[in-house]
């Protein structure tokens, strides 16, 4: 129930809401007890045993006993009354019109209890999803890399919406229907006492049995929804890798993949759907059980014993089987709680994920770059195995340093490091002699604009895609900012130019237009350090060197960090730092490495070839 009573805390602003629900399906639950009530006199007029009384009542004691025979005597009066004046006929259609009024009541407040609860759901339901992607969002890159994205996705959609509907509906069930129970109790004690005996009987029983069926259910519940992660996950990777799979004929590799996985989760689900479905049957027999009880009971008591009315029988019949109703919501909902609790916990637990990379108690809010960027003997590695050594490296501001070698020396994780995706293991990375952990990561990141190697674009236009770089610019500022990355004409060929959609991932586009957006994008962000990572890596030979003869002239006016494989496009850099396993081999201009005639010569080499 823990998780119950953290899960109410995000109703608290809607407690009105809830007030009202509550206060509607207290009624509701009342008026449901007062239609089988109403019954009794109707049945003993039908059956003419309404036990004539021609003198007004008075109430002597507010003892049980006096309160239930004024009023049983006061409805006989006002039934004896209307008999020996209106007739029979008559009596018996404002009994009925009553009836009907008291379940039209009902109805009324079971309406009004059932919308208050859909504005409540409606309104936790959207604050959490609010406060799950903001979590997600700004939960640090190495978190992502240790998950499954479907098992993410899952959480924020199965998970999250079956503990809406199962904890806000219990709030509903655990406050309407015990009161049905209670009132329904009570009308029944104060009419037989030797009757109601059998309904106590029932209540526990009902409860131990279903308690036991449902221990299961919990950890089952649980299962299924990581399953149905995986399962998400897998249809994610299927679509992102479709040419793959078609082109290395994987088809049905993947297939058996997803036949295994959603076997798994049919068996699952039939295991668990057995423990579910069992506690309404069970509930309901037992029900019938005490019902035939009262049957043989009561039915001597009317019968032979004459001691019942048979009408007040026949409405407190009526009144014991409302009672299996609401027995049953409640054994429905106990089970309801084990697998809410089991979404829960998987919700809760991306809620109380830590960020591996936190931001100091008062960090520093930095908006300008005046001197140089300093890594200084760091160290950083990938689970056990260290990319970067003791590394160390002074850039100073408005120059631009290249970093070539082999994949996996370590040039992308700089760039990782110092935009704060990861934290250094040992060592310092300082901007203007100022550790980045003690700068906030928004004011940081703002200082960069950053090229990927791998150009990702949204679902939107080819403008909102630009404007990420700076979402107050102009449009003037967006054409300006794809013309300096060799954009704009293929832009203004689009169906839609500016306005065409991308799709998703970008993939209405080339990879040479997408990443040429890309550059757009961080052109226009106007950041004072440049982070480039292969940017151009996906062009043509033609649009690399337009698009390198424009990087080159904004460079100028910029700190950057060039990351390349293709190193005809660094030629320009003012310091080119080769890698090789964390480690800085060499380092000078272009002509300097040259001359050395080592590692840089021979990839330069390579590429001449």
């Amino acid at each position: 129930m823990n998780y119950f009573k953290r899960f109410l805390k995000y109703a608290i602003p809607y407690k009105w809401t809830g007030i009202f629900g509550i206060i509607f399906n207290i009624f509701y639950a009342f008026f449901t007890t007062l239609s089988y009530i109403i019954l009794m006199p109707t049945l003993n007029v039908l059956f003419e045993e309404t036990e004539k009384v021609y003198t007004k009542p008075e109430l002597t004691s507010f003892s049980g006993q006096k309160i239930k025979a004024y009023f049983n005597d006061l409805l006989n009066y006002y039934v004896t009354y209307n008999n020996e004046n209106y007739g029979a006929e008559k009596t018996l259609m404002y009994i009925i019109v009553i009836v009907v009024f008291v379940f039209l009541l009902k109805n009324i407040f079971g309406y009004l209890g059932q919308v208050c609860l859909a504005f409540l759901k409606n309104d936790v339901l959207k604050d959490l999803r609010i406060i799950y992607y903001n979590k997600i969002s700004n939960l640090s890159i190495p978190y992502f890399s240790d998950q499954n994205k479907g098992d993410i996705i899952s959480r924020a959609t199965t998970d999250l919406n079956n503990i809406n509907n199962t904890y806000l509906t219990l709030v509903i069930i655990f406050i309407r229907e015990p009161l049905n129970i209670v009132f329904t109790l009570c009308a029944m004690l104060i009419t037989s006492l030797e009757l109601s005996i059998f309904i106590f009987v029932f209540i526990p029983l009902a409860g131990l049995l279903i308690s036991a069926i449902s221990k299961k259910i919990k950890k089952q519940s649980g299962e299924i929804f990581y399953k149905n992660g995986v399962f998400l996950g897998l249809i994610e990777e299927s679509i992102s890798g479709l040419k793959i799979i078609k082109n290395y004929t994987a088809e049905a590799l993947f297939a058996k993949k997803f036949n295994d996985q959603t076997v798994e989760i049919k068996n699952l689900s039939n295991k668990l759907s057995i423990r579910e479905s069992i506690a309404s049957p069970l509930s309901e027999f037992l029900g019938i059980l005490t019902i035939g009880s009262i049957l043989w009971y009561g039915g001597k008591m009317v019968l032979i014993d004459q001691s019942l009315a048979s009408g007040t029988f026949v409405g407190f019949m009526a009144a014991a089987y409302n009672i299996l109703s609401p027995a049953k919501a409640i054994a429905k909902a106990n089970n309801n709680v084990k697998i809410g609790d089991a979404s829960a916990k998987r919700f809760f637990e991306v809620l109380d994920t830590e960020d591996s990379i936190k931001e100091v108690s008062d960090p520093l809010e930095i908006d300008d770059f005046k001197n140089e960027i300093e890594f200084k003997n760091i160290y950083f590695k990938y689970n056990d195995q260290y990319v970067l050594e003791n590394f160390s490296l002074k850039i100073p501001k408005g120059k631009t340093v290249a970093f070539v070698g082999q994949s996996g020396s370590g040039k992308s994780t700089l760039a990782n490091l110092i935009t704060r995706f990861y934290d250094v293991e040992k060592g310092e990375i300082l901007i203007d002699g100022i550790n980045i952990k003690n700068i906030s990561k928004k004011s940081l990141r703002n200082l960069m604009g950053v090229v990927a190697q791998d150009p990702i674009l949204f679902n939107d236009s080819v403008k909102n895609n630009i404007l990420l770089g700076n979402t107050n610019a102009s449009f003037d500022s967006v054409q300006e900012a794809a013309k300096a990355a060799n954009a704009h004409d293929f832009i203004e060929n689009l169906p839609e130019k500016y306005e065409t959609n991308v799709g998703e991932r970008g993939d209405e586009l080339s990879g040479g237009q997408k990443q040429r957006v890309s550059i757009a994008r961080a052109i226009l962000k106007n950041a004072p350090i440049m982070i480039l990572d292969e940017a151009t890596s996906a062009l043509d030979s033609e649009s690399e060197k337009f698009v390198q003869n424009e990087l080159d002239i904004i460079m100028k006016n910029r700190t950057s960090m060039v990351i390349a494989h293709r190193l005809s496009t660094i030629q320009n850099s003012d310091l080119i730092i080769v890698m090789r396993d964390g480690k800085i081999i060499e380092q000078g201009k272009h002509t300097e490495l040259l001359n050395k005639n080592g590692d840089y010569a021979k990839l330069v080499a390579m590429q001449t070839i």
